[in-house]
């Protein structure tokens, strides 16, 4: 679902040189004349604003126009609608087991994670909170979100990658504020669970309901979307919370092997992501809230972004083929926790 203030995160940006491209384009007149972004649901404004830049920067360096389309879900759902025929060229997710799920069905290479910088993960973020006026319950941290009084919006775990970093940040600080009492832990996280009044199937939609329908005392989502939500709705007066430690979201990019062999667009769809690491393409991730990779435009951005620490998903839980073993496997912890409101 949409915003009515869709174009919330929207910000003027300067024409920038043409950067990013990949060198050697040679068979430029043999590329489609389109390619499909399949990302996030939360990522909408931002690779509106990369796609702007990118198609006139791939026209001055090859000559040949390109269109990017985009399609936005849940990135769980997305790597399934994948498999069952959707002709994604690229994926710009936000979760690096639905990039695996797409490996294991053999859409992507198993080799992805080393074609692009950073493991393939242009820029990141965290869950972070977004309160009504006047922050009336008091949240500071994760132990406020499970108090009785206190009622939650964010996304289905089953579909939706950002929620599944709220499921592990919670997790992670159950696990640390207990000292690795795993039974206190699932406690904590299903008591979270329990007080989410709605869950929708992605990021979006669980931000239509806490700022249009008015539901639930607190918005746990990305940080990059409670900071484009407070500053379009200065009227309501809502606050960022970041709470003081939280799980490293990180945002993985891959080419879709299969579907660019068959379409023959494998050379635009790698210029593409190459562009999202280019100082243009970072720095349009940032003006969206997104922290970036790029040393330089990491400082240049620095200012707007509050301190936190983040925990990785490697030193809490093992990596993400331990997490998907015992959390999100079907009838694993996440079914056993999981609490429908």
């Amino acid at each position: 679902m949409r915003l009515s203030r869709r174009h919330f995160f929207a910000a003027a940006l300067a024409p920038v040189l043409v950067a990013g491209l990949t060198p050697s384009i040679a068979r430029a007149a043999d590329q489609p004349g389109s390619i499909l972004n399949a990302s996030y649901d939360v990522a909408r404004e931002v690779f509106e604003a990369v796609n702007k830049q990118f198609e006139p920067a791939y026209k001055a360096k090859t000559g040949k126009d390109i269109k990017v389309n985009q399609s936005h879900a849940g990135t769980s759902k997305q790597a399934r609608s994948i498999v069952e025929g959707l002709e994604a060229d690229v994926v710009t997710f936000n979760q690096i087991t639905d990039v695996t799920f797409l490996v294991d069905k053999g859409y992507v290479a198993k080799d992805w994670q080393t074609r692009l910088p950073n493991a393939g993960s242009p820029w990141y973020s965290f869950p972070a909170f977004l309160v009504r006026k006047g922050n009336p319950k008091g949240v500071k941290d994760w132990s406020d979100l499970v108090r009785d009084d206190v009622k939650l919006v964010f996304p289905n775990p089953k579909t939706s990658g950002n929620a599944r970093y709220t499921y592990l940040g919670a997790y992670a600080f159950a696990l640390d504020a207990f000292k690795g009492d795993e039974a206190k832990a699932d406690a904590f996280v299903k008591k979270l669970l329990g007080n989410v009044v709605v869950f929708d199937t992605g990021g979006r939609g669980s931000t239509t309901s806490f700022v249009e329908r008015e539901q639930g005392d607190v918005l746990i989502t990305f940080e990059s979307e409670v900071l484009g939500v407070r500053d379009a709705y200065k009227d309501k007066g809502f606050e960022v919370v970041v709470p003081p430690v939280s799980l490293l979201a990180e945002f993985p990019a891959a080419v879709v092997d299969k579907v660019v062999d068959k379409r023959g667009s494998r050379q635009v769809a790698t210029d593409y992501l190459t562009f999202l690491y280019s100082p243009e393409g970072q720095k349009i991730a940032a003006e969206f809230n997104n922290r970036v990779v790029d040393p330089k435009v990491a400082e240049e951005f620095k200012a707007k972004f509050a301190p936190v620490k983040l925990v990785k998903v490697e030193d809490v839980f093992g990596g993400w083929d331990k997490v998907q073993k015992i959390h999100f496997v079907s009838g694993g912890k996440l079914d056993n926790l999981f609490v429908a409101p």
